[in-house]
């Protein structure tokens, strides 16, 4: 991701806790904080333009606490860009029918989430943590990836087209990731 921004002109500081990738992600960073954002958090120096929560939050054991606390960082006109799993995808809700509730090693039950969202709790969570949404949306099952890819192809491409089609226009049920744009809330 580092890469692909900075490939775009933007200024990146990343925050890794496992000190092999953060040397691996000063390569496309100006600066990387190595922290484990389940411990003290590191203290920035300067405003973003943007904070990017990509996939990251479900896994600590008190995410509103480092939102709230990085988000101190945020320029007057920055934005928070926050991904969270959606717990209640069809496919959760299929398992759970089924009697499943069957942990992995990635996707929406990845082994390492500790917090599980709805759409409506993770609206509630970015109210509580003082920030207006200025854009939500939800993304498809990344059917590409869980797909063989002897099996991609066009009726792929067009299941998968369908699939996005679903999770914009009922993303409580077929949305697999939630996707919000925020802003601090303004103090008016």
């Amino acid at each position: 991701m580092a890469a692909a921004l900075r490939g775009r002109g933007f200024r990146v500081t990343g925050i890794e806790a496992d000190p092999v990738l953060a040397r691996e992600a000063a390569n496309y960073c100006e600066d990387v904080f190595v922290v484990d954002l389940d411990g003290p958090l590191p203290e920035l120096k300067c405003e973003f333009d943007v904070i990017l929560y990509g996939d990251v939050l479900e896994h600590l054991k008190n995410p509103l606490t480092v939102l709230r606390s990085l988000n101190r960082s945020l320029g007057p006109e920055g934005i928070a860009l926050i991904s969270l799993p959606n717990v209640a995808n069809i496919y959760v809700r299929l398992q759970l029918i089924m009697g499943r509730f069957d942990y992995g090693d990635r996707g929406i039950l990845d082994r390492t989430h500790l917090h599980f969202f709805t759409r409506r709790s993770f609206r509630n969570f970015l109210d509580d943590a003082g920030l207006d949404v200025v854009h939500f949306t939800a993304t498809p099952i990344p059917l590409p990836m869980v797909v063989p890819p002897r099996f991609h192809g066009w009726a792929l491409s067009i299941a998968h087209g369908f699939n996005a089609w679903l999770a914009r226009r009922w993303q409580t049920l077929f949305g697999y990731q939630f996707v919000a744009v925020t802003r601090k809330r303004s103090s008016a």
